[in-house]
């Protein structure tokens, strides 16, 4: 039966002239409710991604069957509409009409000069960092790394000694850790990294990973990113402050009551005091 009133409420579209089929183009009608393309519409506007990539046909079929469904369900909720479904309701319509304005809000265009104005205001004073590419080799006590240092200064291989001794991940790679700023390795390996010059060896270091013998490969300044590279996270942003900011006018323009009640909060948790 599902599959039928799917099929003849299709057929009956397909059947309509073009200039029929508006958004209040009926596709099935449940007690006399009816579901129109219009209702489709909005329902697949609001689908994740992954649905929304379905074929057409797909698409067309499994919403109008949900839409089917629950009309039939919420009519028989309608008889029995409790006190708690009435004020769920309300709460539903709030947040989805809330939803639909920020979501209005996040839609409206942004244009090229707000964003880059918005760069200019998070990377405009950002001055060139300083990155490092290093080396390393660990191992678990101080002896083996004196020895490993007593292997290089006698003109062994850096990346061969590591991809026989190191017991870190990196090890297989010849010890290479790629390049990395401040911040982003515990202290003790990070100060040993920033006294080095390039190509030099440090001493023994300890970490609670164990002991590292590091060489640093090479430095190098880092600009702050091109305004290409961060578009997306601008824009973001701007989306964020717009919403956010709108939020404010309109809680600051609407007439907001908080009356001064000796209220035990947890009578949120009573659903009893929702019965009828």
């Amino acid at each position: 039966m599902k599959r039928f009133l799917a099929g003849a409420a299709m057929a009956a579209v397909m059947a309509a002239p073009v200039a029929a089929q508006d958004a209040d183009t009926v596709l099935a009608t449940v007690n006399g409710s009816e579901i129109t393309l219009g209702h489709l519409i909005a329902m697949q506007a609001l689908l994740p991604d992954q649905y929304r990539e379905l074929p057409d046909q797909v698409l067309f079929d499994g919403m109008l069957e949900q839409l089917v469904q629950q009309e039939a369900i919420a009519a028989a909720a309608r008889e029995v509409l409790t006190r708690q479904m009435e004020l769920g309701l309300e709460n539903e319509e709030r947040a989805f009409l809330a939803a639909a304005i920020m979501q209005q809000i996040s839609e409206e265009e942004i244009g090229e000069d707000a964003i880059a104005e918005e760069y200019d205001r998070v990377f405009g004073s950002v001055e060139p960092t300083r990155e490092y590419n290093a080396s390393h080799i660990l191992v678990e006590t101080e002896e083996a790394a004196l020895e490993l240092i007593e292997e290089l200064d006698g003109g062994a291989d850096f990346a061969e000694l590591a991809r026989q001794h190191s017991t870190g991940p990196s090890g297989p790679n010849g010890g290479q850790l790629g390049w990395f700023g401040a911040g982003m390795m515990v202290p003790p390996f990070e100060e040993a990294v920033f006294a080095l010059e390039e190509g030099e060896i440090s001493g023994p270091v300890e970490t609670q990973f164990g002991w590292h013998v590091v060489i640093l490969n090479e430095t190098r300044l880092q600009d702050a990113p091109a305004i290409d590279e961060v578009r997306a996270d601008l824009v973001d942003g701007l989306r964020r402050a717009r919403i956010e900011e709108r939020i404010e006018e309109l809680t600051a323009a609407a007439e907001i009551e908080r009356p001064e009640v000796d209220f035990d909060v947890g009578l949120i948790r009573n659903t009893d005091l929702l019965q009828n």
